[in-house]
């Protein structure tokens, strides 16, 4: 018979996110490591915007896609250039953010008018791409160019800011040399930085492998 004892506190979130005994919302804090989805993207003017995000992912290897979620409106109003620059170009490059550039992928979450580069607000290299338009980070080892499939937008939750999925195609991936190591990626070499719960990060050194039972 199982004698495990049910302690755990049940959230609601349609009702309260941050009920007794929590201060703060703790669902970041349990989906966690998270990858960082650097979104580089440029749009019809040539203003290229630069943006972390930690609702990010890989969600499938054939045809490679992955996807982001800019949810929230900018400061000066309106979807983010994350989304509207996508939606207006097709086009958006995933950079990898490493504990190395953890210091500029923080500075480029910063709230700034949209005219503003923030690739070179954080001191970094743009270098051009192969197949599309917006740069990649020069100090990153790796990046994936992709072209923008569709938009879905999330239901209203307990705010009124608007939020969104963005799906794209991966159709060129970067990968530095340095990072390559007996014909596969070293994870130890790369050092990607995961988001956390609140202004938590970790950075991934310990790795340890298991095979599948078939």
């Amino acid at each position: 018979m199982n004698n495990v004892k049910d302690e755990t506190l049940f959230i609601d979130p349609a009702v309260n996110m941050k009920p007794s005994p929590f201060t703060h919302d703790p669902l970041k804090a349990l989906v966690v490591p998270r990858p960082i989805g650097w979104i580089s993207s440029i749009n019809a003017a040539g203003v290229v915007n630069l943006a972390p995000f930690s609702y990010f992912n890989l969600v499938s290897g054939d045809p490679p896609c992955v996807i982001y979620c800019p949810n929230g409106e900018h400061l000066d109003g309106g979807a983010k250039d994350s989304l509207l620059n996508v939606q207006e170009t097709g086009e958006f490059v995933c950079i990898l953010a490493t504990y190395a550039l953890r210091e500029q992928m923080v500075l480029t979450s910063k709230h700034v008018p949209r005219n503003v580069d923030e690739m070179t607000l954080a001191g970094l290299t743009p270098v051009p791409s192969v197949k599309v338009k917006p740069p990649r980070v020069g100090e990153s080892p790796a990046a994936l160019e992709c072209v923008f499939r569709q938009t879905i937008e999330l239901p209203t939750g307990r705010r009124p800011e608007r939020s969104y999925i963005v799906m794209g195609e991966i159709v060129g991936i970067h990968v530095n040399k340095e990072i390559v190591v007996e014909g596969k990626v070293d994870v130890h070499r790369m050092r990607p930085v995961a988001r956390l719960g609140y202004d938590e990060y970790a950075v991934i050194d310990d790795v340890f492998t298991m095979s599948r039972p078939d």
